[in-house]
């Protein structure tokens, strides 16, 4: 919680006050009054998500620390992008193929790479910020001639282990990822509702296929195709990541991505 030390208020990473609050001393005890604060003016909140960050008047992107709702282990970091109208919590990204992507159930459950740089938040962790709140998911991807692309669903939110990750909620499609395919199937993601997770260990998909083996990656297929973007990556491009902005459309490929996703209360 926040504390005043030399009549100035500071608090631990995981919560959020305003600077504006004052430190006020008492007979027995220092205590905080938070006048502007961040919450109910009185107290300063835990940071459930990036969002949470931006909201408390943070709009720097960087590493953060973070307890979702219900979030059973300690606080852990994750990096929020405050671009795009801020508090983005980013749950993977590739930039150079430097981390290897082609995993089992575990790791996926619990995460790997660095925050800096290419990682995967982990299953787990994403369960729990997508079932917080509502949320909407942005794809960010770089093509080989380095122009940028995106597409964003109005929402995004997973299951539990249990119920091996179902892909539980994808909205409607907004972006220019579609310029990229040959089809002109922006829906590739949304093509994925209600398909469980699948890594070269677990074969949940609905194909006769293993597409995970198939397709060298683990991803919420539902037939081997459409997306998958935990794809390899070799030759300075993606090239299975393509799969994403079109069927079996292997002559694009793309050499940079982030996954992000935030709340979609009004910001």
């Amino acid at each position: 919680m926040a504390h005043c030390i030399n009549g100035n208020v500071t608090w631990d990473d995981v919560y959020s006050c305003s600077p504006n609050a004052q430190c006020r001393n008492k007979a027995t005890y220092t205590n905080v009054t938070a006048r502007l604060v961040y919450g109910d003016g009185k107290t300063c909140l835990q940071l459930t998500n990036c969002q949470d960050v931006y909201t408390a008047g943070i709009n720097e992107s960087g590493i953060y620390t973070i307890k979702p709702t219900g979030w059973p282990g300690s606080p852990f970091p994750v990096y929020c992008n405050m671009a795009d109208g801020g508090g983005w919590t980013v749950f993977q990204r590739r930039v150079n193929g430097s981390v290897d992507f082609y995993r089992n159930w575990t790791s996926y459950k619990e995460g790997f790479g660095q925050i800096v740089h290419e990682f995967w938040l982990g299953n787990d962790k994403l369960y729990y910020i997508t079932n917080q709140d509502n949320y909407q998911i942005r794809i960010d991807l770089v093509d080989r001639e380095g122009t940028p692309h995106f597409a964003e669903y109005d929402s995004f939110r997973i299951n539990d282990e249990n119920d091996k990750y179902r892909l539980s909620a994808v909205g409607n499609y907004s972006g220019t990822a579609e310029v990229l395919n040959t089809v002109n199937n922006q829906n590739a993601l949304k093509y994925q509702f209600n398909s469980f997770f699948s890594t070269y260990d677990q074969d949940n998909d609905m194909d006769t296929r293993h597409c995970a083996l198939d397709r060298q990656g683990a991803w919420w297929h539902h037939t081997c195709c459409r997306s998958n973007l935990n794809g390899n990556y070799f030759a300075s491009v993606i090239p299975s990541i393509t799969d994403f902005v079109g069927d079996h459309s292997l002559s694009v490929g793309t050499t940079y991505q982030d996954l992000t996703i935030t709340s979609n209360t009004p910001r």
